[in-house]
């Protein structure tokens, strides 16, 4: 009796922890689901919705659905008889604080960026808004002369090659990217990118790795920007808030699993 006793007691106790794993794991599954639902989709491989040109009112020749990817087709994009610009915005949406994050990449010698607090009605987005620079770092002065180009922005010492402001993960001519922890995958692979926004600080994240923060709009940031390549530029990166853009930069470009979070 003492037996029966003694094993039902320990099958209570295997049913007991098994109920419990059970409702802890409910709970991972429903705490995972509702980070999920947090995410807005913005680009989730099957449409094009919201999406169009900066100042435009339809995607440009050239941005196309191709494998669940939206990308730039410069045989589309080039060759047609089309006079607007080819950067594009997510104009259903603008966004404040946020974290962003998209998968993307290049060809040899591409060169393309991410634009946030994008506001429509200005020659180019460049001129207005913060871009996460994306460029194939290795690869883009064998194809791309950028000497007078570099010169006109004062690069003296072998303007012939791409500044630590110029290449990926920078904030595009105001905070260069860390060398030391980039990883940069070979091109053709595709990289992972994040950018998280608030007031008080602004992250740039590049395949898991942090590669530069800064406060926007306070001292050191006004003083960068009325230093360089930005000090005639008098709107540049004074919007709160608008649109997230995508640069079309002649050159094809792949992105995929674009999404956003309120912060």
């Amino acid at each position: 009796m003492k037996k029966i006793i003694f094993t039902l007691a320990i099958a209570a106790i295997i049913l007991s922890c098994k109920h419990d794993k059970k409702i802890e794991n409910q709970k991972e599954f429903i705490s995972k689901e509702v980070d999920n639902d947090e995410w807005i989709y913005l680009f989730d491989g099957t449409s094009t919705d919201g999406w169009r040109a900066y100042n435009g009112e339809f995607l440009p020749p050239g941005w196309i659905i191709e494998n669940g990817t939206l990308t730039f087709n410069t045989e589309l994009g080039l060759e047609q008889d089309y006079k607007g610009g080819k950067d594009i915005i997510y104009g259903a949406e603008e966004f404040d604080n946020f974290e962003l994050y998209l998968e993307w990449k290049l060809p040899e010698g591409g060169n393309s960026g991410i634009f946030y607090h994008l506001k429509e009605g200005h020659k180019s987005p460049p001129i207005v808004a913060p871009e996460y620079q994306l460029i194939d770092d290795l690869g883009y002065t064998k194809i791309h002369d950028i000497t007078k180009y570099n010169l006109s922005l004062g690069y003296t010492h072998k303007p012939e090659e791409l500044k630590p402001l110029q290449r990926t993960g920078s904030d595009y001519a105001m905070h260069p990217a860390d060398t030391i922890n980039k990883i940069l995958h070979p091109i053709g692979e595709w990289n992972s990118s994040k950018i998280v926004f608030t007031p008080k600080n602004v992250e740039h994240w590049l395949n898991g790795k942090k590669l530069l923060s800064f406060v926007p709009w306070d001292v050191a940031w006004h003083e960068k920007k009325n230093s360089d390549k930005w000090k005639n530029s008098p709107d540049y990166g004074k919007y709160k808030t608008g649109f997230i853009g995508l640069q079309d930069h002649a050159s094809p470009i792949w992105f995929r699993n674009i999404k956003i979070k309120k912060l």
